[in-house]
């Protein structure tokens, strides 16, 4: 359901004039969330609904389309010639001088550029400047409701406990066989999402030796993937509750296959660590002092620390991603080096922390999940944080 008041006291909150959401064979996921459609109702011609920061909305839609938008509030107007789709936009519009879309200036937030280039020419041809809706859409698509955050809670129950089970899988496999390989691991984490009712976009993460030293590695199989006593291994596993509108819980951790970890392992998990802490207590600081937050300040925090000790260049991705329906979610990113989000950290939103060291033997990437609820608490989920490479055949 949308909820009309809300978001018009948004728009003044943020001093627009109005939102004007519209989409063209689902082309924008955002507008069709916001609006409650579902995917597979997503039809074959343009709409646009205007939310003005006062005032009643107003639907613009096809002749042969004039359902679309039935389920929202506002006045209709049904066009058929491209004449009068371009008049019936500049009504919606009218009396408007900031409207903001899913744009993003100079693409720099592609998360948010869902709206192409030709439609925002179109409506600043009328006569209006087009901000981005980038901010709107965190509180009305990648905020969570109750039910969203006790299915989180209740993934990450879950998503923690994997770990203890991928070990002690590696441990057994090793002690009985001398070796397993990556995708049997994986395996073993697909049966334990599936044996507590949840589901995944695509299957975990396991990686050996050099494989963890690359952020988007595959799991495969074969002499290459085999993982015996003196390894090191990187789990990075992600899913959901199989419940409607559930979101994700999103987790990585590392452990060495021996009873004893090796310096070289613990001196770079410990400033990955660090890192993290460091962005951790960034936005816990944040929040306890009421001070607005953007998602380039996490990624800036965890960065520094990772420079500092001279792995600047090994650290090659954002420091933390959106988490809701998708494992990707459409809220601000801790991201000042793909982007520079500058997106608030709102309540009631869910993202990762999780920065990394990549080198050619292995890499450390250690993520946690960070929600913010209503009061402004800032939560780590998924169990306590990881302190020590785990070593495996000694704890299992």
């Amino acid at each position: 359901m949308i909820y009309i008041p809300a978001i018009q006291a948004a728009l003044r909150q943020f001093g627009f004039d109005g939102w004007l959401l519209c989409d063209f064979r689902g082309s924008n996921v955002l507008a069709q969330r916001v609006l409650g459609l579902s995917p597979a109702n997503v039809g074959s011609r343009r709409y646009f609904y205007s939310i003005p920061a006062q005032g009643e909305p107003r639907k613009l839609v096809h002749r042969i389309e004039q359902g679309a938008l039935d389920h929202v509030p506002g006045t209709k107007t049904v066009y058929l010639r491209w004449q009068e789709l371009e008049a019936g936009l500049g009504q919606l519009v009218g009396g408007m001088k900031t409207v903001a879309m899913e744009y993003s200036p100079k693409n720099g937030i592609p998360y948010v550029g869902k709206i192409d280039a030709g439609t925002v020419e179109l409506v600043r041809s009328i006569g209006v400047d087009v901000v981005s809706s980038g901010d709107l859409i965190q509180l009305f698509e990648a905020t969570w409701d109750d039910d969203q955050e006790r299915s989180h809670f209740d993934a990450a129950v879950h998503t923690d406990s994997a770990y203890a089970r991928a070990w002690r899988f590696i441990a057994t496999r090793v002690r009985e066989m001398g070796s397993v390989e990556e995708r049997d691991v994986q395996a073993e984490i697909m049966r334990h999402f599936a044996e507590h009712d949840m589901e995944t976009y695509s299957p975990p993460i396991v990686a050996v030796g050099p494989h963890s030293g690359n952020p988007h590695y595959e799991t495969g199989s074969g002499e290459g993937t085999l993982i015996r006593e003196g390894d090191f291994v990187l789990i990075d596993l992600w899913a959901k509750m199989k419940r409607p509108r559930a979101v994700y819980s999103d987790l990585t951790r590392v452990g060495f296959v021996g009873k004893t970890v090796p310096e070289k392992y613990t001196k770079i998990f410990q400033i990955v660590a660090k890192a993290r802490d460091a962005a951790i207590e960034k936005v816990r600081s944040a929040f306890a002092a009421g001070r607005p937050i953007q998602g380039w300040e996490v990624d800036r925090t965890a960065r520094d620390v990772i420079s500092a000790a001279g792995y600047a260049d090994q650290f090659a991705h954002r420091t933390g991603h959106s988490i809701g329906q998708e494992v990707h979610g459409n809220g601000a990113n801790m991201d000042d080096i793909e982007t520079h989000d500058t997106r608030l950290i709102l309540r009631r939103t869910c993202f990762s922390i999780e920065p990394g060291i990549y080198l050619p033997e292995f890499g450390v990437r250690l993520e946690v999940d960070v929600y913010v609820d209503a009061a402004g608490k800032v939560h780590i989920t998924g169990g306590p944080v990881q302190t020590a490479v785990v070593p495996i055949l000694a704890e299992f």
